[in-house]
Formats: structure tokens, C-alpha cells, sequence
């Protein structure tokens, strides 16, 4: 475990300090066992036994397959307020370049996003919780299988979470590589773009390499259509709004056949944006661009739009409330209330779309050989889980305080 180089207070973070080694251990257990989306079987067992061993009061699972709830409830329960917390669980289908005894035991498979960090900071504020309880109210913690992509909050949205637990506000936040620890960031708005997928078939006619003319080249339709859709931006898109097109795999042909023309090509890639307006703008001109190439090259074009996650979203209240909490554990001085938004995706804008509440950033450095997120040599550092619990625990208590006593 690192030495801590940065400072925390409160209440929460001192206790928390204490079982600090117990959390480091979970958290590298799971690092160790990673699961995918919807297969978190190993890992929703390990989080179930240590909510019940924490004492906490409810724990549902299975809710969106994988995914649960626990309850905890205050020491009093007078306003009827509930409020929740939200971490995510799931693993990436890449292969770990650690060396570290915890790394990874599946082929294939690594936590290289945090999402086992986020897990362990979320049980760490559950055992505090369940044992001080100082709040009024229920604190609703969700663990979310599936975000990388297959939008595990959706399926736990549609499987009944908010009618089975009437929160009036969630938060979440992730560990940010690039801000050091002890640093907290968010900001009242956008956090994270909205992530769609686009994927354009182009049907032409194959033939001789050396004889083009009797074809309809599918690759040069390509080619003008991967020109053309960078351009989209550039002269579309106000400056002062944000959206991003990156087209990403191409697929053409066999490279073992060099004289060759095919008669199919398809483009993936995808775009990301803030605004709902400039999302459609720019879905609407992909269509019109595509269509206007291949018509002009005398070959045909599907163009498939699929919008995957939307962009996440801060309530300002939520946000500005979140940002108090965080300045009473780590100072204003190392709070960013208007941090840049990213053009990443994150699933919890389901959430957001449904309730108020705010997503945050908890830095964590890249010293110590750690990396970027999605990074085959990246590691969550445990120096900071009692400060993500610390976290946790305060949105909860100072979100539902108990009654001044008369």
C-alpha cells in the first residue's frame, strides 16, 4: 500500500483509515478475478458476503441480472428521504501486462478501468455506514454489472430499481488517472459525452485489379466517405459546441488477393457529442454525406446510427451539493467545481436521465507504474479507497442529516 502524500478530513475518512488494509485486500482480490458484463457471478458473491458481514440491513441482488441494492438505514428515518449511491463492476476483454502478484488470474481479462476500486469504496462506506448510521433516511447502494458498453444501468432501470426503491437523488464518480490524489473534480453539467456507433456498408460491383473501369470500387467510396465524415465537424459543428466523429475499422477485401477489387466494404466508428441538437445534426448529415458519395460513384450505402449511451449529465444543485460534500474532506483548495467534461462515455446517464444527482472524478495519479484507463498496465490505487469512501459516506450524511438536537 502506498504512503499517503496528500491529506483528508472528517469523521468518515478517520474510521474508514482504520480497516484501510481489509479494503486493499478486496480490492486486489478483485483485480485478481475479473468478470465481463453480466457475468460478474464471482464478483457479485464476494460483494453480497462482505455487505452482510458490514451489517448492513438489506441486500437484494439479481436486479438487472447481476447487479443489486443494499439498504441502510439511518438512525432515524423521519424525513423518508432515501438517497443512493452507485458503483460499477464489471471487467474488459483485454489482457493484463502486470506483474504484480494481484493481476490478473483470466486470460484475457482485466480490471483496466477501476471499476474494482469503485466497488471496494463503495463496501468501505457501506461498513461505515451500517455502523455509525448517523443519518436520517436510507442510503440505496447499487452495484451495477455491465457499464463497459452494454449498459448495465439500463437493465437495471427497466428491471424495476428506481419503482423498487424510490431514491430522489444519485451520485457515482471514478477514479481519474490524470488529477492527483486527494483531488476531487465535477462540474454542474455535462461530464461525459454521449457515445453512439456508426456502421456503413457500401455494396459496389468487384472485379480485376487491373481492369477498374468494369467496376464500382467499393475502397475509393470508402476512402472519399472517411475524407468526407471527418469534414463533418469541422464545418458543421459550432465551435463553441463539442462533437467528435472517429471512424475506427475499415474491412475490405482479402489482403491476400492485391489484385483484387471487392465488391463490399464496411466502416465502423463512432460519435460523440453533449447537446441533443448537435447529435441529431450530426447523425443527419452522416446519412446525407454517405448517400451523396455513393451515388456519385454509381455504388449503394446503408448507414446504421445506433446511440449507445447518452451524455452524462449533472443536475446543478446535485452537483453543487456534491462539491460542499467534497470540500469539507479534502478542501476547496483541491476541489475543481468546473472541471472539463470528456468525450468518453459512461452508462450512469441512464441514471441521470431518470434522477437528479451528479457524477464525480476522484483522482488517483498515474505514479508508482500505474497508467491511463484501458491500459494493459493500469492498476487502481488503493492509497486512495479510504478517501472514495470518505466520499461516499458524507454524500449520505450530509444529504440526510440527522435532526439538531433540541
Amino acid at each position: 500500500m502506498q504512503t499517503t502524500r496528500w491529506k483528508a478530513g472528517g469523521r468518515a475518512f478517520a474510521h474508514i483509515t482504520r480497516f484501510h488494509p481489509e479494503l486493499t485486500a478486496f480490492r486486489r482480490d478483485l483485480h485478481a478475478h475479473p468478470e465481463l458484463g453480466f457475468e460478474e457471478q464471482y464478483t457479485s458473491k464476494r460483494i453480497a458476503e462482505a455487505l452482510r458481514q458490514s451489517g448492513v440491513d438489506e441486500v437484494h441482488e439479481h436486479i438487472g441480472r447481476t447487479g443489486m441494492v443494499a439498504l441502510i438505514h439511518g438512525q432515524t428515518r423521519a424525513s423518508g428521504s432515501m438517497m443512493a449511491l452507485r458503483a460499477d463492476m464489471d471487467a474488459l476483454p483485454m489482457q493484463e501486462s502486470n506483474e504484480f502478484t494481484w493481476k490478473s488470474c483470466r486470460q484475457g481479462l482485466m480490471h483496466g478501468c477501476g471499476h474494482d476500486g469503485h466497488v471496494t469504496m463503495l463496501l468501505g462506506a457501506a461498513r461505515y455506514l451500517a455502523a455509525t448510521r448517523q443519518f436520517d433516511g436510507t442510503a440505496a447502494l447499487i452495484f451495477q454489472p455491465a457499464e463497459e458498453g452494454l449498459g448495465g444501468a439500463r437493465v437495471m432501470i427497466e428491471d424495476g430499481l428506481f419503482e423498487r426503491f424510490p431514491i430522489q437523488s444519485v451520485f457515482a464518480m471514478h477514479n481519474w488517472p490524470q488529477m492527483k490524489p486527494g483531488t476531487v473534480g465535477l462540474n454542474d453539467g455535462p461530464m461525459m459525452a454521449a457515445a453512439d456507433r456508426i456502421t456503413i456498408e457500401i455494396t459496389g460491383r468487384g472485379g480485376h485489379g487491373a481492369h477498374p473501369y468494369q467496376t464500382v470500387d467499393v475502397v475509393l467510396v470508402a476512402g472519399h466517405i472517411i475524407t468526407a465524415v471527418q469534414g463533418i465537424v469541422a464545418r458543421n459543428v459550432r465551435p463553441l459546441d463539442s462533437a467528435v466523429v472517429s471512424l475506427c475499422a475499415v474491412q475490405a477485401g482479402d489482403l491476400g488477393a492485391f489484385s483484387v477489387l471487392p465488391g463490399s466494404a464496411t466502416l465502423v466508428g463512432t460519435v460523440r457529442s453533449f447537446d441533443p441538437a448537435v447529435q441529431e445534426m450530426v447523425e443527419r448529415r452522416i446519412q446525407e454525406v454517405c448517400n451523396g458519395i455513393a451515388m456519385g460513384f454509381g455504388a449503394s450505402v446503408n448507414v446504421r446510427y445506433e446511440r449507445i449511451y447518452p451524455a452524462t449529465i449533472n443536475t446543478e444543485s446535485e452537483a453543487r451539493f456534491a462539491g460542499d460534500v467534497a470540500a469539507t474532506i479534502v478542501g476547496e483548495e483541491n476541489l475543481v467545481r468546473d472541471l472539463e467534461p470528456s468525450m468518453g462515455a459512461e452508462d450512469f446517464s441512464f441514471m441521470l436521465q431518470n434522477k437528479p444527482g451528479a457524477y464525480l472524478r476522484i483522482g488517483q495519479g498515474m505514479g508508482a507504474g500505474n497508467s491511463t484507463l484501458h491500459n494493459s498496465r493500469y492498476d487502481f490505487n488503493d492509497d486512495i479507497l479510504p478517501l472514495g469512501a470518505a466520499l461516499h459516506a458524507g454524500l449520505i450524511e450530509q444529504g440526510m442529516p440527522l435532526a439538531a438536537a433540541e
